[in-house]
């Protein structure tokens, strides 16, 4: 399998809502709203991530939910 299909493409976005359990409303570039969980390594570092804060997302091949992998 090669590395494009297991990384998803990153995308942008902004928190609008913090939910239970570390996941996110976020709204992305394209005016899209998406719901968003915390990555491990930023729950072991314990990077804090607030409403309003720019994040980097990554997408999953298979859909679903995206991954919060970076505080712009």
């Amino acid at each position: 399998m090669s590395d494009e299909k297991q990384k998803g493409r990153v995308l942008t976005g902004t928190i609008n809502e913090a939910l239970p359990n570390t996941m996110f409303r976020v709204s992305v570039e394209g005016g899209e709203e998406v719901l968003a969980y915390l990555s491990g390594k930023m729950r072991i570092h314990r990077i804090k991530v607030l409403v309003g804060d720019k994040v980097s997302l990554e997408e999953n091949p298979y859909g679903g939910k995206l991954r919060i992998i970076k505080r712009l």
